[in-house]
């Protein structure tokens, strides 16, 4: 049997299909599938090592973007995508696999678009709460449709959506508090901030916290994922504000990886994150207040919608790009930290929203879906 995934590109897309592989090794392993065949179709934008590490079979297919304002490399893209389609024709055809896995994403269309033209089975997966253009089109003929958010269903057939969730990786869940002290250095009985900003970093976070650093590190310990490609400039940034005290209680990363993630939600008293859908449901399969700053420029405002109809459930609060300031990220930091009452109810909020099925009902039904 083979599936193949496709999604790009973030690790918005690459973690669910991550997940879902995992589920689809374990399930197929207690059924004595063996022939199984896992393949990842995809633009550059996931690297080949995070992907082959999960045994899946990386098979690069060109893919271009469509940006919805001005651009000269839309002209660029167009011819891209059309080079795409013709490579995804070609190596979907030397592989053919039983069922594709559809995350979305630029990256998947040309995977899609063949898969379609094959009449191979294809089950797509919307992560937000207002679908992307490949999705849509995709989930009118789908063979199923998963939605993470309930907003998404009107974009869909009913008879062919279901709303499970976002696939959620198990090993970033159930840290042990005390050993993720050691790990991070945090040693101190002060409350503990994390501040995400999704698998590439966010500017706009970055920079409010680092100009609100000292008086945060005067009251908190700060764990930061800063991005891979700011880590550097944010070190410099911030090692004359933390001098003579304070550099003890902030601890930066570029990328942490699924233990030190595991062992950051385990710490976190407070979460400060961007709004995909992806962090969402990670902040809430640890069960953690959050405070979400939905990025202003994301494809048809999704964040956004994320970040409210998460917030509407009580496990959330909303700041948006246009109100963030150091002080109204502070301010609201001390305030929900002060109110024990508000955080409790906000994880308890948080846990009733989490899907922690989600990859094993998905891996279940690309396997049924795939042998019949």
């Amino acid at each position: 049997m083979r599936i193949a995934f496709t999604g790009g590109g973030t690790g918005g897309h690459l973690y669910p299909i991550i997940a879902v592989a995992r589920e689809v090794k374990r399930i197929a392993e207690g059924e004595r599938i063996l022939d199984l065949e896992l393949y990842y179709f995809g633009p550059d934008a996931i690297p080949a090592d995070l992907v082959g590490a999960e045994d899946l079979i990386v098979t690069r297919i060109t893919a271009g973007k469509i940006r919805r304002y001005f651009s000269l490399l839309n002209f660029i893209d167009a011819f891209k995508i059309v080079f795409g389609i013709v490579e995804a024709l070609w190596k979907m055809l030397l592989v053919m696999p039983d069922i594709v896995f559809c995350k979305g994403g630029f990256g998947s269309f040309p995977v899609t678009l063949a898969a379609r033209l094959y009449r191979i089975p294809v089950v797509v997966h919307e992560s937000d709460s207002i679908p992307g253009i490949v999705n849509r089109w995709a989930g009118r003929w789908a063979r199923r449709v998963a939605i993470s958010f309930a907003g998404a269903a009107k974009y869909f057939p009913p008879a062919r959506t279901a709303l499970i969730g976002v696939p959620v990786r198990g090993r970033i869940i159930g840290g042990n508090r005390e050993s993720a002290r050691e790990v991070f250095g945090v040693f101190s009985s002060r409350p503990v901030m994390l501040a995400l900003g999704g698998s590439q970093g966010s500017d706009i976070l970055n920079r409010t916290l680092i100009e609100v650093l000292r008086p945060l590190v005067e009251e908190f310990e700060v764990i930061h994922s800063t991005g891979p490609k700011n880590i550097e400039d944010v070190r410099l940034e911030t090692a004359p504000i933390l001098e003579g005290g304070g550099a003890v209680y902030y601890h930066p990363f570029g990328f942490m990886s699924e233990d030190e993630m595991r062992g950051a939600f385990a710490l976190a008293d407070i979460v400060v994150s961007r709004a995909g859908a992806t962090a969402i449901y990670e902040i809430a399969a640890n069960a953690k207040p959050a405070i979400l700053i939905p990025i202003k420029i994301a494809a048809q405002d999704h964040q956004k919608a994320n970040a409210y109809e998460y917030a509407r459930r009580q496990a959330a609060i909303v700041i948006e790009e246009d109100n963030l300031t150091p002080s109204v990220l502070f301010h609201e930091v001390r305030k929900l930290n002060a109110d024990t009452g508000r955080r409790r109810r906000m994880a308890e909020a948080a846990r009733s929203f989490a899907r922690v099925d989600a990859a094993e009902i998905i891996a279940k039904e690309l396997l049924t879906l795939g042998l019949h």
